[in-house]
């Protein structure tokens, strides 16, 4: 691949998500979406337990038992969130079909369990209102 095509590649990768991220309102994010990602459910490990020690596209910030995230690490969260976000077909997108019961429409596997079992589950709802699911 020439370099050009990669500079070209990179560019758009990186204004893609920047239309993303400026689309998708942070104080939301930090106030509805992100206490979820730190909320223990049934059965089931908190988000942040796996996904603050993982090397894959949604990377939280580590979190204390019973602590906050600070405003930088909320930053730095929401940035890794939107990389997750698909501008053009939000109900797709991989932050909402990759929790989801793979009988509700979701995909087919996920290592952390399904976090969310049905589209009527209320975070699963708050995180889709978040980015712009309108079902």
């Amino acid at each position: 691949m020439t370099f050009a095509r990669l500079a070209i590649l990179l560019f758009t990768g990186l204004t893609t998500h920047l239309a993303v991220a400026q689309s998708l309102d942070f104080e939301t994010y930090k106030t509805t979406v992100e206490p979820i990602f730190a909320k223990k459910r049934p059965g089931h490990a908190r988000c942040v337990a796996c996904h603050s020690a993982s090397n894959n596209a949604f990377r939280l910030q580590p979190l204390a038992e019973g602590g906050a995230w600070t405003e930088e690490q909320s930053r730095r969260n929401f940035d890794s969130v939107s990389k997750l976000v698909n501008p053009s077909k939000p109900q797709m997108s991989r932050l909402l079909m990759h929790p989801l019961a793979h009988e509700a429409g979701g995909d087919e596997f996920h290592s952390g369990g399904r976090q969310f079992l049905s589209k009527d589950d209320p975070d699963w709802k708050a995180i889709a209102a978040w980015i712009g699911v309108t079902e």
